[in-house]
């Protein structure tokens, strides 16, 4: 697709598979926006073993933090890493079961969704919130219950730590952050107008989260507390993400395609458009800016 159809050149931060990439909008070559950055686990001579194979064959999130100057990545093959945009250097690694999203937290921690338990064995840390410090790969500081983890979106404004489950949005406060035993206090909690809880993400310069369920996306109003239905994505199902460029407004999302989880197709709102990678499994893309 011709890229002026898509609106302000930037960078857009692509997963789904086992490489998180990122597309610079503004360039082409061959026709598709230039790959400008890759990272695959399997090729990082910084992570141990036991952190490649599978742990990020299916990467679910990859989310800019720090200004875009780092990305925190999430896989339900169980994986997580904060990866320096630079260097593509893997500065943090953790194992948390079912991984689906991660944030930033104040005090260099680190929050991560783990969804329901799959495969074989006894569930280790799925269906919880785990924190992380992220100076130390793989120690883990706390863990609370949320049934079907899948997002999560630290507040600084307000405070508070964002968090959707299966059937349910929830708000935490940080309890106890300036000692080595931290943890989350309950503030909120709100069931979500249909079961299926999978995207959350801020709108930027607003109040709202968008939320995607099983049939539709919504909006959350973090100060009224409620939920309405997205103004032009209401009866999209099976959304995967939704992230919303702070300058431009251009908004772009993943819906997967027929029975998949994934696509092979980013979509593009403010301009309208629609970008086709033949052979890619996409699932989730996000601005390459920090919307908060």
């Amino acid at each position: 697709m011709d890229s002026t159809a898509l609106g302000h050149s930037s960078e857009l931060i692509v997963c789904g598979w086992d490489e998180v990439f990122i597309l610079d909008l503004s360039h082409q070559e061959n026709r598709r926006p230039k790959k400008v950055w890759s990272w695959r686990a399997n090729d990082r001579a910084d992570l141990p073993q036991h952190m490649k194979g599978s742990r990020f064959a299916t990467t679910d999130d990859c989310k800019p933090v720090d200004g875009g100057r780092k990305i925190l990545i999430t896989s339900s093959g169980w994986g997580v890493a904060l990866v320096d945009r630079n260097t593509s250097r893997t500065l943090f690694y953790a194992v948390a079961e079912n991984a689906h999203s991660a944030d930033m937290l104040p005090g260099d921690r680190l929050v991560v969704a783990a969804s329901v338990h799959e495969g074989e064995g006894p569930p280790r840390s799925a269906n919880s919130l785990l924190i992380f410090d992220a100076k130390v790969p793989e120690k883990e500081l706390y863990r609370t219950e949320l049934p079907r983890a899948h997002g999560v979106v630290w507040d600084d404004a307000r405070q508070v730590l964002w968090a959707l489950g299966g059937g349910e949005i929830r708000g935490h406060g940080l309890a106890d952050w300036a000692s080595d035993k931290p943890s989350l206090a309950l503030i909120f909690r709100l069931d979500l107008p249909e079961r299926g809880g999978h995207d959350l993400y801020p709108v930027p310069g607003t109040p709202l989260l968008t939320v995607t369920t099983f049939r539709h996306c919504w909006t959350f109003d973090r100060d009224s507390h409620g939920f309405s239905l997205h103004q032009t994505l209401s009866e999209k199902a099976n959304v995967k993400s939704i992230s919303v460029h702070p300058v431009t407004g251009q908004l772009a999302y993943v819906q997967g395609e027929g029975e998949n989880w994934w696509a092979e197709r980013i979509h593009f709102l403010n301009s309208e458009g629609t970008l086709h990678l033949p052979g890619e499994h996409l699932y989730k893309v996000r601005w390459n800016v920090q919307p908060r």
